[in-house]
């Protein structure tokens, strides 16, 4: 896929984040509407049962503020990956996802995590360190952009802030930049300059001496003596 193909803008783009948004803010209305709590189906480090946490948990959310928290990073987020990354945004999504919840249910205190905010975290650290890595002037700008609007995001990966699921954030940023070096090579990547060769190139050989190239005559007779 060329460079203009993967940059080129469309509707499609957007349908997962609008997507995604929707679907988190639709959930929290039914638990609002009907009087539901559905924090038991966070994460639930190192048990069975809250294993399912590991696929739900970045769909719950306690409260509108830390939905409304949620919610513009990841569309953001969602939008750039899309954007930049669409050879491996659905792969990045989904494993990312995954991999963010399973290491919280591995290394989180006892309590029920939930939240999208693993997925931002995963999101904001793969789209920033894959920028840099593929050391592309897009994507490095994007990168600057990116740690601007969000770059104070970084202090909660600390136990900073009590209530707050920091294992989940730090799981997130770890798997983003695993996966921002393990997807390294694909999608877009800064292309070496080729130099095309010239007339001038025809004077030297391999080794960089001096070499004019033979007249038709020269190798005319070098091929008579060569016959005779």
């Amino acid at each position: 896929m060329s460079e203009e193909n993967q940059l080129k803008i469309s509707k499609s783009i957007f349908i997962i984040p609008i997507l995604y948004v929707s679907v988190i803010w639709i959930i929290y209305w039914i638990e609002i509407q009907f009087g539901y709590n559905f924090n038991k189906y966070g994460v639930s480090p190192r048990t069975l049962k809250g294993f399912r946490g590991v696929f739900l948990t970045h769909f719950i959310h306690s409260n509108t503020s830390h939905l409304f928290n949620n919610s513009i990073p990841l569309f953001v987020l969602l939008s750039s990956l899309f954007y930049f990354y669409k050879e491996i945004a659905y792969k990045t999504l989904i494993l990312g996802g995954f991999f963010t919840g399973l290491f919280t249910w591995c290394v989180a205190k006892d309590s029920y995590h939930i939240g999208a905010s693993g997925v931002v975290y995963m999101l904001f650290s793969f789209v920033f360190f894959s920028g840099l890595i593929r050391k592309h002037y897009r994507l490095v700008a994007q990168s600057m952009i990116i740690i601007f609007l969000y770059g104070s995001l970084i202090w909660y990966v600390l136990p900073i802030k009590d209530g707050m699921s920091w294992e989940g954030h730090l799981s997130g940023f770890l798997v983003g930049f695993c996966f921002s070096l393990i997807y390294r090579n694909k999608g877009i990547t800064k292309q070496e300059y080729q130099f095309k060769e010239t007339e001038f190139d025809t004077f030297f050989d391999e080794d960089g001496n001096y070499s004019p190239p033979k007249i038709e005559q020269e190798l005319e007779d070098e091929h008579v003596k060569e016959t005779e």
